[in-house]
């Protein structure tokens, strides 16, 4: 065979492996589990939100948390982090306009050293929840909207089957085209490097969360010493979820159905700087990872097309039908999370396109890191981030 056709087929076969072996990552059945009785006592639940400049997105999102159907006392903290944009005040009308769980909102400072934005936040709204002597505590972003009965599902599941970390991948925004062609596929890649199956099997074979919507057991949350111990992780979801998971805790996640991430991102640029802002942080600021998953990316994802094309042009037919095989496999995939998202399923063969995006996202991530730039959001930049003691992926 030609170097072209062991390209093509070495492709199909890391495809098969995909497949079959990759914990059934591609399928979309992960859903919250129901347990056939809720709780005879509902625990006490305190909502903590962090918020950095979300005027835009709370009237929509806050909302939702404040007429949560939660037949347990409950109530919801926004920390309002360092916002120039009235958030806090916003929060506080928003509160005040109808009947609902109680609010309250607090400033912490600017973050100290070491600490990441978000975790500084986390710290100071758990450190205040914690006075209220919870059962549980619900971590989730001021971007996302919740269904009246989000909470108790969450609880009910949380309860049932005796879980220490609940977490829901929210339902992104899918509006303009460049969400189309991007966001599924940030979904699909999340899965593929956490497939859920794995996360969620009694011993385990993965660990990772989705920050937008965690519900944590507050006595493991004081186990974990969280969020102290993740306080520099970048990627803080996945960096919660090992905590957790070291301390004997049980996590699961799953795709929601009741939770929706509200933040628009109608530019390109506004999804690249999402993807860009931790994917070098993922690999652990590691050159040699960083070379190793941009020539898997190109393995993966470009060769099957690159293979089809140039073997039909050139009539190497075992390189054409390799290629082509494996683009097929690729493109059945995707399908289900195509369906998720509610999405014409003719993008599924585009989605090598997306992949070189995501392979440039990542090589541009690198770039800002060594130029000193590193992990940039809402106005602050955390120049060279370091990974919280015992974050890295083998923990």
């Amino acid at each position: 065979m030609s170097p072209l056709a062991w390209i093509a087929f070495a492709s199909l076969a890391v495809w098969g492996w995909l497949l079959l072996g990759q914990g059934f990552f591609w399928r979309t059945d992960q859903r919250l589990p129901r347990p056939e009785r809720p709780p005879e006592e509902w625990p006490r639940v305190v909502v903590v939100v962090p918020a950095r400049d979300e005027a835009e997105v709370l009237p929509l999102s806050l909302p939702s948390l404040l007429a949560q159907d939660y037949p347990g006392p409950a109530e919801v903290i926004l920390v309002d982090d360092g916002s120039t944009d009235g958030t806090g005040r916003l929060a506080k009308e928003l509160a005040a306009c109808g009947r609902g769980l109680p609010l309250t909102v607090v400033r912490p400072g600017e973050p100290e050293p070491g600490w990441t934005g978000k975790l500084w936040a986390l710290r100071h709204g758990m450190a205040l929840a914690r006075a209220r002597v919870p059962d549980f505590l619900l971590l989730t972003d001021a971007d996302i909207a919740h269904e009246p009965d989000s909470l108790r599902l969450l609880v009910t599941a949380a309860t049932g089957h005796r879980l220490d970390l609940v977490s829901q991948m929210a339902r992104l925004r899918v509006a303009s085209g460049w969400e189309r062609l991007i966001v599924p596929a940030f979904v699909y890649f999340f899965c593929q490097l956490y497939p859920f199956r794995w996360i969620n099997r009694r011993r385990p074979l993965a660990t990772a969360a989705a920050g937008g919507c965690v519900l944590l057991r507050a006595e493991t949350a004081e186990r974990a010493r969280v969020p102290e111990v993740i306080r520099q992780a970048v990627i803080d979801d996945v960096s919660l979820a090992r905590a957790v998971r070291r301390v004997g805790g049980r996590v699961w996640l799953g795709l929601a159905d009741r939770v929706d991430s509200i933040r628009p991102y109608p530019r390109l640029a506004g999804l690249w700087r999402m993807v860009a802002r931790s994917a070098y942080a993922q690999l652990r600021h590691n050159p040699l990872l960083l070379l190793g998953t941009v020539a898997g990316l190109a393995l993966v994802y470009l060769a099957p097309p690159v293979t089809l094309a140039a073997g039909l042009l050139g009539e190497d037919a075992a390189a054409a039908w390799a290629g082509g095989a494996a683009w097929a496999v690729m493109s059945f995939t995707y399908l289900p999370m195509l369906r998720y998202y509610r999405q014409p399923l003719r993008l599924a063969p585009l989605l090598p396109f997306t992949a070189l995006l995501y392979l440039l996202m990542t090589v541009d991530s690198a770039v800002r890191h060594y130029q000193g730039r590193g992990a940039a959001w809402k106005g602050r930049t955390y120049a060279r981030p370091e990974s919280a003691p015992g974050t890295h992926p083998g923990s």
